[in-house]
């Protein structure tokens, strides 16, 4: 059987922690941002968990 490719679009918005933990990108801060409060875009600043439910398939689509 052929290796699995690693999905190119998974790979290049999520990332493995040491500990094996999968973090993301928070959504809401690309554009559109004068209308958003200060204190909104800084709570979408940083890093995020990737939610339970979709660590299974986004695991597969990393090929881990």
């Amino acid at each position: 059987m052929p290796k699995m490719k690693t999905h190119s679009g998974t790979k290049k918005r999520i990332r493995v922690t040491g500990s094996g933990k999968l973090r993301r990108e928070q959504t809401g801060v690309r554009h559109l941002a004068e209308a958003k409060s200060s204190k909104r875009k800084r709570k979408l600043s940083g890093t995020t968990e990737v939610a339970p439910s979709y660590v299974k398939k986004a695991k597969k689509l990393l090929g881990i």
